[in-house]
């Protein structure tokens, strides 16, 4: 039951996550979840994609360093301490978990260095920004 999971290494400047995900997009990989984490020098995007092997053909020609591994994937109770549940079951076994992220949901988070300027930038666009509200009732 393991799912395959693409990470790519880049150097930590503006617009290369978007170059990422517009090789993707272009080749027809739909991007299912994702996580970025970065230094201040490269970051790693993590991904699961409907077509893992393609996926990682089309970035690695693209010129990307691409690392594939196994991962694990489960659906989560929804309610307040489903993730904690789950976490438990593992981690009480003595079993390190070293990172977690969601997929296929459509709320993202994005972090930027200026908030108000992105939230400025993404005014009049096509894109919905969501409240804690929002989140709260999702």
């Amino acid at each position: 039951m393991n799912v395959k999971q693409l990470s790519v290494f880049i150097e930590n400047k503006a617009g290369r996550v978007s170059e990422v995900s517009d090789v993707l997009g272009a080749a027809g990989v739909n991007i299912r979840g994702f996580s970025v984490s970065d230094t201040a020098d490269y970051g790693i995007v993590r991904l699961v994609v409907d077509d893992p092997d393609h996926g990682l053909e089309v970035l690695r020609t693209a010129g990307f360093a691409v690392k594939v591994n196994d991962v694990l994937c489960v659906e989560l109770p929804d309610h307040p301490g489903g993730l904690a549940s789950v976490l438990k079951i593992v981690s009480g076994a003595g079993v390190n978990v070293e990172y977690v992220y969601s997929l296929i949901g459509t709320f993202v988070v994005i972090n930027v260095f200026d908030i108000d300027r992105a939230v400025s930038l993404l005014a009049g666009k096509p894109v919905r920004l969501v409240d804690q509200e929002e989140i709260a009732q999702a």
